[in-house]
């Protein structure tokens, strides 16, 4: 497979970013087509659509193969096969995400671009394919979740105090809250004396989490 373009993100690395995509439909993004696929004509009645599916693979693969896995959302203890679950890089490094399609623009520098909304992509993650997400064949109401509807809401209540929070661009801000509110934290860990932290929109983010409150304890702005 050729990759087609590539998406640009807040997030230089893998820790912070949702675990599913929609999960913050804040986080905004931008896809820049590559070579000969840099053609509006490819894009054309794209903008006719409110949602698509990017196919995309993993800038950093994980090539082990494994039978099971330990999905988040059990704890990250429990395991289940891995056909049994949206692991996206085992046993092959590609993954589906669903993205709300905000804007198409021709840019005659750079080409044909689509701003997109709720990705959960790493900054310059390949993209192999982009298809129109089609309600009536996509969504299927009477779907069981299995379980992935178990923790259905789970969020964390953010205290992020006003001297960290001004210091990210009032753009960012709404995003960056709505993936804390998701628990960026490895699922196995619960240490309220741990500080985490990742690198999101050129800030390094440091919180702690005890009980169901995320607290931020420093932002850093990256050189």
């Amino acid at each position: 497979m050729e990759v087609i373009a590539r998406i640009r993100t807040d997030f230089p690395t893998k820790f912070g970013i949702p675990r599913q995509s929609g999960l913050a439909p804040e986080l905004k993004a931008t896809i820049e087509f590559e070579g000969e696929y840099r053609n509006p004509d490819a894009l054309r009645g794209i903008e006719q659509f409110s949602h698509i599916w990017l196919l995309w693979g993993f800038s950093i693969p994980d090539r082990r193969w494994t039978a099971t896995v330990r999905p988040p959302r059990l704890g990250g203890n429990a395991r289940l096969g891995v056909f049994a679950t949206r692991s996206p890089y085992r046993p092959n490094p590609i993954g589906l995400s669903c993205v709300k399609l905000d804007n198409v623009i021709l840019d005659q520098a750079r080409g044909p671009l689509l701003e997109v909304s709720g990705a959960d992509l790493m900054d310059m993650t390949p993209i192999y394919d982009i298809k129109p997400y089609i309600k009536y064949t996509d969504c299927r109401p009477d779907a069981s979740d299995g379980f992935a509807g178990e923790r259905l809401g789970y969020s964390l209540e953010v205290v992020f105090a006003r001297q960290y929070l001004e210091k990210i661009p009032v753009d960012k801000r709404e995003a960056l809250i709505e993936v804390l509110r998701q628990d960026p934290r490895p699922a196995y860990q619960d240490d309220a004396n741990r500080v985490y932290g990742f690198e999101y929109a050129g800030f390094d983010i440091r919180f702690t989490v005890e009980g169901q409150t995320l607290t931020v304890r420093e932002v850093v702005r990256l050189q």
